[in-house]
């Protein structure tokens, strides 16, 4: 996408996260301090590295923020509970199965931890989101990861057969779209082991980027909270609502499994404010819409680019993609953010891959620019 059809299509978008104007009131006593969704660093990059949502929170969570303030000096229990009983009813499950952490990272953490044993394996695709393997590194797991199939799908085949071949307990972390490739698994691959699996292989089902999804293959894996123990569904506040700095996630699960896991959840663990503003943006459809508006715009943008520059990149279900490069990684990174702009970092074994988040279309118009500079020095 050029830059003339960025500003016919994106003009309302970029207005955003503008400031005070879209997302915030003059009036609010903490608009100089929300009014801007942090886009850059200090020293004028766009962040483009982290999967964050560039439009900022939502004015209905900046007013919640606001209100929450005198409660501060408060342990947050009363206010967990109404928020824990508000995601049961909209998912239609017990308050007694819902599960809070502080992000969906706190979530992984107690799985992993619960459900460590002697000779148990944790089996996960290469590369996935890593955090699971940062907290099993202190337990007793043997570590198997399955490489990706060449159409960057979970191999449910060859993962199905680390976990149940022995015998012994295994944790299985399903990152579906998955994190660095945006790609998705088929949910019906997924939902045909999971009906079929013996009870001593428990699946993890880690869905952070789901609300962005389009391709009809793929579905959340609740509907098995009702019939299995052994699954665990994972949401986050951190995406598709903003909020990843106010760690904020969730888990849902059979009752059984989520007392089990709160052995292992820090007390009084999410605080006011991130109480607060989750409770303000859950299900806000209009902060839905738009995030997912200027995510398809600057995504499009991004994708003609690279095919304009013949840069492969994959198909992509979140709020980011993966494209090749050609030459160092590291030396590219430094050249954009030379450029003004923070990209990627490693994911072994995918070393001539980047992965990019996406900004907004004026800042995805800027970097698509950049990138055909580069094109023209030959560094890509």
């Amino acid at each position: 996408m050029r830059r003339r059809d960025f500003f016919r299509q994106a003009g309302v978008i970029s207005g955003l996260a503008a400031g005070t104007n879209a997302l915030g009131g003059a009036g609010n006593p903490l608009a100089a301090l929300v009014a801007a969704p942090g886009r850059r660093t200090s020293n004028g990059a766009v962040r483009l590295n982290s999967n964050e949502n560039p439009l900022g929170i939502s004015e209905a969570a900046k007013d919640a923020l606001v209100e929450a303030i005198v409660l501060a000096n408060r342990y947050p229990s009363d206010q967990q509970a109404v928020l824990v009983s508000r995601l049961a009813a909209a998912h239609d499950v017990a308050e007694s199965q819902v599960v809070l952490g502080t992000g969906s990272a706190e979530v992984l953490q107690m799985v992993v931890q619960a459900y460590a044993a002697p000779r148990a394996k944790l089996v996960m695709a290469d590369p996935t989101y890593e955090a699971v393997t940062n907290y099993q590194r202190t337990e007793a797991y043997e570590l198997v990861k399955v490489p990706l199939t060449d159409s960057h799908e979970h191999d449910i085949g060859r993962m199905r057969e680390a976990a149940e071949s022995s015998g012994h307990p295994a944790l299985v972390y399903l990152c579906n779209p998955n994190n660095p490739t945006a790609t998705i698994t088929p949910s019906a691959a997924i939902d045909e082991w999971i009906a079929d699996a013996p009870e001593h292989v428990f699946f993890l089902s880690d869905e952070a980027y789901i609300e962005y999804v389009t391709d009809e293959r793929m579905w959340s894996s609740l509907p098995w909270i009702a019939k299995k123990r052994n699954v665990l569904v994972v949401k986050t506040f951190s995406k598709i609502y903003g909020l990843a700095g106010l760690r904020i996630g969730y888990g849902i699960a059979h009752p059984d499994t989520a007392a089990r896991l709160m052995d292992f959840a820090s007390r009084n663990n999410c605080n006011q404010l991130a109480i607060a503003a989750a409770g303000a943006s859950f299900r806000d459809e209009v902060l839905i819409s738009k995030s997912r508006e200027a995510n398809r715009t600057s995504r499009e943008m991004v994708q003609s680019t690279l095919d304009e520059l013949g840069l492969e990149h994959m198909p992509t279900q979140a709020n980011f993609l993966m494209h090749r490069i050609n030459g160092d990684l590291a030396t590219y990174r430094g050249r954009m953010a030379e450029a003004g702009f923070l990209v990627g970092r490693d994911f072994p074994p995918m070393l001539d891959w980047n992965r990019l988040s996406f900004g907004l279309p004026e800042d995805m118009s800027r970097f698509c620019d950049s990138l055909r500079d580069f094109r023209g020095k030959g560094w890509i």
